[in-house]
């Protein structure tokens, strides 16, 4: 099959890159730069130029390709309303050439905003509406079913490995800035987790597997706990490790503070049993153990 991968050179979209390959797949992946381009063609990927900003390029990419991954997002968070709607036309823009086929369209949503605060999310779960978070990734795929377009979604909880841990990152970059590795009350509230090799399985799982309208859970770790995320960047760091208020919280990580506090439990069973996936990869806290600060 030959698919097309936005965000082909980024911390997900590379290794899914290179799992397609790895298991016999063409891919064809979108590069804004010259350096992009070259890092996709040393691994056997035909490269597409183009970026999110220009929807002709994702509109012919798409329109060159079996299926679509879209793993691109702009992780800006200074400008992050505008970017969720960089990300909904981008996704808008591909469907309109996928609409009427049977070509398998997998976009990535978040694994957040799923449930209540402490409540097992599952698959079955739909977003919450919530103004702090205008990411409309899923909503506007789902939408793209009643247009003919074979539209799945894949959830992600923080990826990481040794070097990156998706909102983790941040959050040791203020520990940094402020001199002390903190957490919020009393650092039992959680956040999922999964390897970024396990989470590029799963992509492949969900393009061989495809189902339209199904909803997968890219979670390895159901919850690993902000007071131990906490301890472990404080001795990585070699930091003091504080509790803080609310109140506290706000002033210390700043944009973070509305994501840092979340009790984010989220399940996979029924991605596990639907494809098959079995997480084999370090855990989070295995992974920031091993992460040279």
């Amino acid at each position: 099959m030959r698919v097309f991968v936005t965000g082909a050179t980024g911390f997900i979209g590379f290794p899914v890159c290179q799992e397609l390959i790895a298991a016999g797949h063409k891919v064809l992946g979108l590069a804004r730069s010259d350096d992009g381009a070259r890092r996709l063609g040393s691994i056997g990927v035909d490269v597409h130029r183009g970026s999110l900003h220009d929807l002709e390029s994702l509109k012919s990419g798409a329109a060159a390709a079996d299926a679509v991954i879209h793993t691109a997002f702009v992780h800006d968070f200074s400008k992050f309303q505008e970017n969720c709607e960089i990300d909904r036309r981008a996704i808008d823009a591909m469907g309109t050439v996928l609409a009427g086929s049977d070509r398998p369209f997998i976009v990535t949503s978040g694994a957040g905003g799923l449930a209540a605060p402490g409540t097992l999310a599952t698959e079955e779960d739909v977003p919450l509406p919530d103004p702090r978070t205008p990411r409309v990734s899923e909503q506007t795929a789902m939408a793209l079913l009643g247009k003919g377009v074979s539209a799945a979604v894949v959830r992600l909880p923080q990826v990481h490995d040794p070097l990156m841990q998706g909102l983790v990152t941040y959050v040791i970059s203020v520990a940094r800035e402020k001199g002390i590795s903190a957490y919020i009350g009393d650092g039992r509230n959680r956040w999922p987790a999964a390897h970024v090799s396990d989470v590029a399985r799963l992509y492949r799982l969900a393009l061989e597997q495809h189902e339209a309208g199904a909803k997968y859970h890219a979670v390895a770790e159901e919850g690993v706990n902000m007071r131990d995320i906490a301890e472990s960047l404080g001795r990585g760091l070699n930091l003091p490790v504080k509790s803080l208020s609310v109140e506290e919280a706000q002033a210390h990580f700043g944009w973070l503070a509305m994501f840092a506090g979340l009790d984010l439990p989220t399940s996979s069973a029924l991605t596990r049993k639907k494809l098959g996936w079995n997480p084999t990869g370090p855990g989070m806290l295995a992974d920031l153990a091993q992460q040279k600060y």
